[in-house]
């Protein structure tokens, strides 16, 4: 049939019958709304501690792993009277453009204070350039803890502030590792406290580890050398 078969594939999946999958792979976006993985990659959030002090310290850290170039940071040093963070510097400028960014996360990585981390929320469009430069004010979540919404994001069915805010651990850091499951490594965040710490992670296969002879579990049962 040639061609025609690729709309014959595309019937079938309409018509709901039976294929390789089983299923219709179509979804009514915006009415349905797809499940988002526990770490999948969505809009920033700029965090801030119980006490709500920023935890940006302006160190311009994810300004210069990133890869697409998109972040812009410079600090500030803090008023010894009235600081704005912990440290002796604040991030006084910070700015993200979206249109830019790849989500790739490393921003997230190389952050030493986990002031900086990727909510799920994916459902935003611009109708200009100046809005995908989110700055600070729109970025640094509110006295409640929760990321402000702005009038070019959809939150309606799929996205919770409450609980897919701050959702991205740090590879680096130890609830990133199956060795430290269970164990809560966040520091606490304003109107959320300390974070549960993350599951699902996978130990290694005792199988694989290495006998203490200087060879693996394979090499001692006849495998590879």
């Amino acid at each position: 049939m040639g061609y025609l078969d690729g709309f014959l594939v595309t019937f079938k999946k309409w018509a709901g019958t039976r294929t390789d999958t089983g299923r219709r792979v179509t979804t009514q976006y915006p009415e349905e709304v797809r499940p988002k993985p526990e770490r999948f990659h969505g809009r920033h959030v700029l965090n801030r501690y119980e006490d709500g002090m920023e935890k940006c310290i302006g160190c311009e850290l994810c300004a210069g792993v990133c890869p697409a170039r998109c972040i812009y940071v410079r600090g500030r040093d803090n008023d010894p009277a009235d600081p704005t963070s912990p440290g002796e510097r604040y991030g006084f400028v910070y700015e993200i453009n979206y249109l830019r960014c790849i989500h790739c996360d490393l921003c997230v990585e190389a952050c030493p204070t986990e002031a900086i981390t990727e909510t799920k929320l994916f459902e935003f469009a611009f109708t200009n350039r100046a809005d995908a430069i989110y700055t600070k004010d729109e970025l640094l979540v509110g006295d409640d803890g929760r990321p402000q919404q702005l009038p070019w994001e959809n939150w309606d069915g799929g996205f919770d502030p409450a609980a897919d805010t701050s959702g991205w651990m740090r590879a680096t850091a130890p609830a990133g590792s199956a060795e430290f499951e269970g164990i809560v490594a966040w520091a606490g965040e304003l109107g959320y406290g300390v974070r549960s710490p993350e599951l699902g992670q996978h130990a290694p296969d005792p199988s694989d580890h290495d006998d203490g002879h200087g060879h693996d579990d394979h090499d001692a049962h006849g495998g590879h050398h």
